[in-house]
């Protein structure tokens, strides 16, 4: 699978949840407000064939008033093995100001229900990681 549709996958794996959390396209539609990702960190595990289906998990990271930290994982549903994760940071903005803007208190509330759930899983190995090569000299 061509590395744009790693994204694409993804991308739909965030709407979901959008949708679950009460920012999804309804939202976007009757409220002044929407969000946009300011940062994303995908790491490809193993690859996706073309024709293969995908399935998303979602975890939260953290959050506050004005941003979500989220992190995804995709698999291979067929065969059960994980292919990409994927780490975003995405803020709340109001569409017509396009400046950056708080939550709504009821996505605040069901943010904090689903952060105490997630909160006692395990850390993903992935979460956080930089890129960088490393010196010749071991630096």
């Amino acid at each position: 699978m061509n590395v744009a549709y790693y994204t694409l996958v993804f991308d739909h794996g965030v709407d979901a949840f959008f949708d679950y959390i009460g920012l999804g396209k309804g939202y976007r539609e009757t409220a002044t407000g929407t969000t946009m990702a300011v940062e994303q960190h995908i790491l490809y595990k193993r690859e996706l064939l073309e024709g293969a289906v995908a399935r998303c998990t979602t975890r939260l990271i953290g959050f506050d008033e004005k941003r979500i930290h989220h992190y995804h994982e995709m698999y291979d549903a067929g065969g059960g093995f994980l292919a990409a994760t994927c780490e975003f940071m995405t803020l709340h903005v109001d569409s017509a100001a396009r400046r950056v803007s708080p939550l709504p208190r009821g996505v605040q509330m069901r943010l904090g229900d689903i952060l105490a759930a997630h909160e006692a899983l395990p850390r993903p190995d992935a979460l956080g990681r930089t890129m960088r090569v490393p010196s010749l000299s071991g630096g």
